[in-house]
């Protein structure tokens, strides 16, 4: 028994050093390479969101006063941006935005944020831009101090 579990042993290393002398060199396919270059360059390629601003405040606003701004950004990156989804942290603020439609290299694009004036004091809400950058995603913010209907303003007055 002993014999027998060596020698299969020993043919199973003999197979193993003998299959292995193949040249790693010679398997190459030279398309393969040169496929795989191009494919890891056009990896390399990825846009870059670059907002005009990451932050607007309304100021002083009397509850329940729509306002509304447009953040302006820019792809500087090298290849096209697709801004695939942008949400806020809250039902009273809504993102619009060029949803799946290519910006390419070095155009600008807008995004109209609707807030609906909700709240009371100062109230800061934040948008997620998803899209194809390297970071995944891109935080804007909006703020504003809200006072109650009818009451004086209370808190800073933006001119």
């Amino acid at each position: 028994m002993k014999r027998t579990l060596a020698a299969l042993s020993a043919s199973a290393l003999l197979f193993i050093s003998v299959s292995c002398k193949d040249k790693a060199t010679a398997k190459v396919v030279a398309d393969n390479v040169e496929n795989a270059s191009a494919r890891d360059e056009v990896a390399k390629k990825v846009p870059v969101m670059s907002f005009d601003k990451q932050e607007h405040d309304f100021g002083s606003i009397e509850q329940g006063t729509p306002q509304e701004t447009i953040f302006t950004f820019t792809n500087s990156g090298d290849a096209p941006l697709i801004i695939t989804d942008a949400k806020s942290s809250c039902g009273c603020t809504v993102p619009q935005y060029p949803k799946n439609k290519p910006i390419a290299p070095g155009e600008s694009g807008e995004m109209l944020v609707k807030f609906n004036g909700q709240g009371q004091n100062q109230v800061t809400k934040t948008i997620t831009v998803t899209a194809n950058t390297a970071k995944g995603s891109e935080l804007l913010r909006i703020k504003a101090f809200v006072n109650p209907k009818g009451a004086a303003p209370a808190g800073p007055v933006k001119s």
